[in-house]
Parts: C-alpha cells; structure tokens; sequence
C-alpha cells in the first residue's frame, strides 16, 4: 500500500501546505501549521456519516397505540412501580443478599401466570430445583411459569426468539449472564453491559417488561460503576434489616411515574406480605406516653407513614467525652439540632450522652422530622412524656424557627385515622393546613415546645 502523503492545515487560514513551515505563506501567522492525518481507506470504512439508511422523524402528537400497564397483582409493587408494568420496560431492582428480592419476583410472577399472562423466570444463580423448592414452600408451585436455569445469553434469546413474547422476563441475576461475543468473566463490567443490552433490545422490540435483579456492593449501591442505572427504565431497592420483618420497596428512578413511592412488605412464613397500613407496623407496642418518644408522620411519596422517633439522654459524671448515637437518622442533622438548642433555646447537651433511634428499623430522611426528634430530646432531657396521643413535624433552622412543610394536612387526616387527636407543627396560615380534626397548635420558635414541654404534666 503506498505511503499517504503528509499535509499541514494552518489554523489560521485553514490553507493546505504538503512541508511544514515556521510562517503560513497565505495568511503569514507564525506556528499556525499543524499535521493533518489524510483520509485513508480504513477510516472512510468506519466512517459512520454516510452508509447508513434513513430514519424517520414523527412528531409528539403523532397518534399511537397507548400502552397499557399490566398489573403485577401485588398493591404494594404496583404502587412503587407506580401503577403496574409498562409493556417493554427494563426494570432493575438491587437490594442486599437474602433481603427477600427473588421471593418478590417468583410472588409477581406467579400472580401474572396466574391471570393468563405469559412468565419466563431464568436463574443464573440457582438450580431449577432449588427455584421450586421455594414455590412449593410458598405455596406457588402450581403457577403456570416457565423455569429455567441458564447463564448464556446466546442460549437464552435463541429460545425466547422461537416462542410467542412473554409478558414478564425475570432475569435473576444479570451478573451471572454471559455473552459469547464478550471477552471476560461472568460479573465484569463488559460482561455485565452487553448482556444487559442485549436484553433490554430484545425487551423493547417485543414488548416484553424485563425484570434485572443486580448485586448490590457493601455500601448498598448497586455494583458496577452504574451503567445498568442509565440503561433501564426503572431503578429499585428493595431495603429492610434481617432482624426486622418489615422490608421496603423504594423507586430510585422512574421513567413512567413517580420516584417517591414505596411499596411496604412483611417477611412471613408464606413468602412476602403486602403492608396496606405500615403506620401500625412502626407504632406497634405503644401503650403509655414515656419520656423521650416522639410520633413523626413521615411522607413517602403520597403515603404518610407514623413512626416513632426515641431518644435517652445519659449524664456524665467523670467528665469524659459524650457520645452521640444514632440510628435512623442523620448524624450531622442531630449534631445540627443539638446545637440549635443549645445556642437558641439555652439547653445543656454537652456533658450528656445522647441516643436517638428510629423504632421498628426505619430511615428517616423528610425533613420534617426535625420537630420531632427535638421533642424527643427535650422530653427525655426534661424525664416528661410529651402530651398523650400528639405529632409532632415541621423543620427546624439554625435560628431556631419551625418552618413549614409540605402536605401537612396530609400528615394530620393520617394521624387523626389512627387515632391521635393532637398536632403540633410550623404556625402560620399554611403551617397546619386542613387540622382534619385534630388540636393543632402551631409553633414558631424552638423555644416554645422547650416551654411546652417544661410545663407538661
């Protein structure tokens, strides 16, 4: 092949000149000419302006088929999903070994079975038989869904490309998929993105809604450098502790509804239970106001969950350097809290220990909870129960102000449906919104719970 020639552009001019040269002759710049690689055969080969064929354009308004969710026959998942499974949708859903992800699918995938809809469910991770050994123990074992156990990509499209599109694909997990045509383990990265690819195309041009289960790192993040996040449609986490029985199902991206919903399961004896009413799951045990517990109507998504928020303050007599514990909760927020009523409302933490937790496993992050979490340090810093049946929201600066929230009127129908018949939140014409029944009294400053709660009884 002969040697292709060498040319020099200038930046300047843009003039063309085959030796290089200190000045350009046409414009007369100095240090202007710079080496241009000529076109050669292989880069006119893969050039990717020109080969290809055209696509067609349509406008938004363009009329179209609407797609219909299918409905999973679990409340609780539809509700995170944020109505049921969008037809041709690639869902990934994380969350830490045994918190109960594939008992969740094989539930899902038996209720759609069950109502006539087509369910392939592939495991790379586990037999066949180990897969209905867990349906016969959740009492499944007669849904009609087809099982198998396989890790080859390849292998699994050449046999869904001979059979009528089904409609739920469950993939657990795709960190056991392999392809072929991609060099390296089961788990890499290049693994891991071109199986997930090859599978989403497959869901997108048959319809097909795609479930993914993905590892999760020590940390809780889904593992790989998140490049199965920007592929899919829906990102979910399925969270809870092992010792508790609750587990929650959180949307972390959502192109087809909201990404502040949950979905709220008890692990059971028979598999995963839905959780119509959380608020009692968290509250369960409350017989008598005690000092340093709080009630917080928290808001997910649309949901207002009632928790209870405990504090217990310790005195030091040695003079050693106090603790602060905390579970559930934001450390720098508490930190943050502690020195607003230190600075504002004249309050002595720092000779004292201090243990904030959120009851029943529970991770708050609504700001809302400031309140609350105040009440509670004040209650158990004063040893006097707060007011009987009361809620306590709003959040808090570092002037000490409550300011207002959002949905309060939300929060105070849900309290008032569980029986609680006082609010105390940010004043002000929208502090309270709709009191739904309730006694509320607003609160300005942080200084006026510390009287508050001083003067209770």
């Amino acid at each position: 092949m002969a040697k292709s020639k060498k040319r020099y552009v200038c930046q300047a001019c843009g003039s063309v000149s085959h030796r290089w040269q200190g000045q350009c002759p046409d414009c007369a710049e100095w240090n202007t000419l710079v080496e241009d690689a000529p076109a050669t055969v292989f880069s006119q080969k893969h050039d990717l302006s020109s080969g290809g064929r055209a696509i067609a354009f349509e406008p938004l308004d363009a009329p179209g088929e609407a797609l219909q969710r299918r409905t999973t026959g679990l409340a609780e998942l539809d509700r995170a999903l944020g109505g049921g499974l969008v037809p041709g949708s690639a869902i990934l859903m994380g969350g830490d070994p045994g918190i109960g992800k594939s008992t969740l699918l094989l539930q899902a995938a038996a209720k759609i079975a069950g109502a006539g809809g087509d369910t392939v469910y592939v495991s790379g991770e586990e037999a066949a038989g180990q897969v209905r050994l867990r349906a016969s123990r959740l009492g499944l074992a007669d849904a009609p869904i087809r099982l198998a156990a396989a890790t080859s990509v390849r292998d699994i499209l050449t046999t869904l490309g001979g059979m009528e599109p089904p409609a739920l694909l469950v993939i657990d997990s795709i960190q056991t998929m392999h392809s072929d045509t991609i060099e390296g383990a089961p788990g890499t990265v290049s693994q891991v993105r071109g199986c997930a690819f090859e599978l989403i195309r497959y869901a997108k041009e048959n319809g097909v809604a795609l479930v993914l289960v993905g590892h999760v790192t020590k940390d809780g993040n889904i593992a790989g450098p998140r490049v199965l996040e920007h592929m899919v449609d829906v990102v979910m986490s399925f969270e809870g502790e092992r010792s508790h029985q609750y587990r929650i199902l959180r949307s972390l991206k959502n192109r087809f509804g909201p990404v502040d919903e949950i979905g709220v399961f008890a692990m059971a004896g028979q598999g995963l239970e839905e959780v119509s009413n959380p608020s009692m799951l968290f509250l369960s045990g409350r017989d008598e106001p005690l000092a340093g517990s709080a009630v917080f109507p928290a808001l997910e998504g649309t949901r207002p969950v009632l928790v209870e928020v405990q504090a217990l303050i310790v005195r030091l007599q040695s003079g050693a350097t106090p603790r602060r514990a905390v579970v559930g909760w934001d450390t720098g927020r508490l930190a943050m809290l502690l020195a607003v009523l230190e600075a504002r409302c004249g309050l002595n933490f720092s000779s004292a220990e201090v243990y904030l937790n959120v009851a029943g496993g529970y991770r708050l992050t609504d700001p809302a909870a400031d309140l609350a979490v105040a009440a509670a340090l004040v209650s158990a810093l004063a040893d006097r129960p707060l007011p009987p049946k009361s809620v306590w929201f709003g959040e808090v600066s570092l002037a000490g102000e409550v300011r207002p929230v959002a949905h309060s009127s939300l929060r105070l129908r849900e309290s008032a449906k569980l029986g609680f018949d006082a609010g105390y939140g940010p004043n002000g014409k929208d502090g309270g919104g709709d009191s739904a029944g309730l006694n509320y009294r607003g609160v300005t400053q942080l200084a006026n719970l510390v009287d508050r709660v001083m003067a209770a009884t």
